[in-house]
């Protein structure tokens, strides 16, 4: 499945006016409620002491995210993710655990409600009832996705030999970071505690990275910096967060990504300069938005 919502993305009835009018108004009451109970996490927790950050204006031309947007997690939550995105506007996103549907849904608040414009790339691997829901005969494209305020083209679509307990893969595009063409890569690794799994996943993505001068990876990779299977995606790529390394004593300093505070999301750096990241708190999944400034220059 791939591109600029086409009809192989999604469904006639959703394609008309009255269609999208029944999702803006979903939206809008999403909002007011939100307004009103505030947002919880899929535990129930909230985030009551994060400071307000102020959105950005417009795209930033040099900034991407990685987020894991946690399924199942209810439909309700794509207002407020997409809201979290609009606050930074990367010029990348790069989503796991993502169902079309819902990526079509963020991607219509994104352009509607904060005047946000992306184009959209899938990388599903897997097509199940259970995970996105749909028409028993069209199960709902589940994996990843990439929006890129700028088109993208040569796109892959690599399912790993293995996934583990899952079917688990990358997706690769070519689009425009920081004024300059950048192979953009996104991944989910297979689960926790099937070590063996991610390190041969590893062993295809990494050689796919390597190919290229410029490159960033955006992924859950379900492992914690200094993780043994992630030895050779450190040897083609370095973290956005320069301090953020296995050393020989463990790690260095890494910001936690998700609720059970460990570090499993990355944005890999390959012939790009890191300038920032930031992890944002977010109540609409157990992993946490995290965005990255970078000099391609």
């Amino acid at each position: 499945m791939r591109g600029d919502v086409g009809a192989t993305c999604v469904h006639a009835e959703e394609a008309t006016v009255l269609g999208w009018a029944m999702r803006l108004l979903a939206g809008a009451l999403t909002l007011a409620c939100l307004a009103l109970v505030g947002p919880s996490t899929p535990s129930g927790a909230h985030f009551a002491g994060t400071p307000r950050v102020e959105p950005v204006k417009d795209i930033v031309p040099n900034r991407v995210m990685t987020w894991n947007i946690c399924n199942p997690c209810g439909d309700e939550n794509n207002v407020g993710r997409a809201a979290e995105i609009a606050t930074y506007a990367p010029q990348v996103i790069g989503m796991q655990e993502a169902c079309v549907r819902d990526v079509e849904r963020i991607r219509d608040y994104l352009e509607h409600l904060h005047g946000l414009v992306y184009h959209v790339e899938y990388g599903s691997v897997l097509r199940n009832r259970s995970r996105c829901g749909g028409w028993p005969w069209s199960p709902g494209g589940f994996g990843q996705a990439i929006l890129s305020a700028a088109p993208m083209k040569d796109r892959v679509n690599v399912e790993y030999p293995d996934g583990g307990s899952e079917d688990r893969g990358y997706m690769a595009v070519t689009t425009t970071v920081d004024g300059r063409s950048v192979r953009v890569f996104n991944t989910h690794l297979a689960q926790r505690r099937q070590e063996e799994f991610r390190a041969d996943q590893v062993d295809v993505l990494a050689p796919a990275v390597a190919r290229h001068d410029r490159a960033i990876v955006l992924g859950d990779f379900n492992a914690v910096p200094d993780a043994p299977e992630l030895t050779r995606m450190w040897s083609v790529a370095t973290d956005a967060a320069p301090q953020c390394r296995p050393t020989p004593t463990g790690t260095g300093t890494c910001a936690a990504i998700t609720d059970w505070q460990l570090k499993f999301d990355y944005v890999f750096l390959r012939g790009i300069a890191p300038l920032e990241q930031d992890v944002h708190p977010s109540a609409y999944s157990d992993h946490h938005p995290m965005h990255a400034d970078v000099d391609l220059k």
